[in-house]
């Protein structure tokens, strides 16, 4: 008897192993082979310009020396689409930095994206800097944050444009860490409470340190 649950483990362990190997070697479609062509092409040129622009923090006052920055494996399950919707109520938030000073944004509107069923509410922030004008801003916490990925939270850059039914594109792979990430010369928004997403985003850059 013991022979046999012994044979049967063993048998279960080899049938195991043989789909995770399956699901690694599955042929990629041409729009994921182009997609993953596309990303990593652009994380080439971050890590250019982390590297040699003078104001990258790799390049700042406390000098950090460059490592090749880290990603998640690009996959398209955490790509999504949504209108943007606008708040009934503009308000303007007080956002507390990494070194302890108040920024203020608008609140402008949020994004809602579905994930096994479950929707989830995404944030999105106007600021104002004098040397660039306007810009929006995404930034979030997860369930891969202080694990995975940064403690304080990671990034996305919006482009607005003007039209109520524009169906946005939101592409965590494009997911960045702020530069606070890396030196402690710079100060960064930290995400509130209500920008935190109930599910793990394996997308992205990941932690700079572990």
């Amino acid at each position: 008897m013991k022979r046999t649950n012994h044979l049967l483990t063993l048998l279960i362990v080899i049938i195991i192993f043989t789909a995770c190997k399956k699901e690694e070697e599955r042929i990629l479609t041409p729009e994921e082979i182009k997609y993953k062509q596309q990303i990593s092409h652009i994380r080439e040129a971050h890590d250019f310009y982390m590297k040699t622009n003078p104001d990258s923090p790799f390049n700042s006052k406390e000098k950090v020396k460059f490592q090749p920055l880290k990603y998640f494996e690009p996959n398209m399950e955490y790509i999504f689409k949504s209108k943007l919707f606008r708040y009934d109520t503009i308000d303007t938030v007080k956002i507390f930095s990494t070194k302890g000073e108040e920024r203020t944004f608008t609140r402008y509107g949020y994004f809602n994206i579905e994930y096994e069923n479950t929707i989830h509410k995404l944030n999105v922030y106007k600021g104002f800097l004098p040397d660039i004008g306007e810009y929006y801003s995404v930034w979030f916490t997860d369930e891969t944050t202080n694990k995975e990925t940064y403690g304080v939270g990671r990034y996305l850059n919006m482009r607005i444009v003007d039209d109520p039914e524009n169906i946005y594109t939101i592409d965590f792979n494009a997911a960045y860490n702020p530069y606070c990430a890396y030196s402690k010369d710079f100060s960064c928004a930290i995400p509130r409470k209500e920008d935190h997403i109930g599910f793990a985003i394996k997308a992205g850059e990941k932690k700079f340190y572990d």
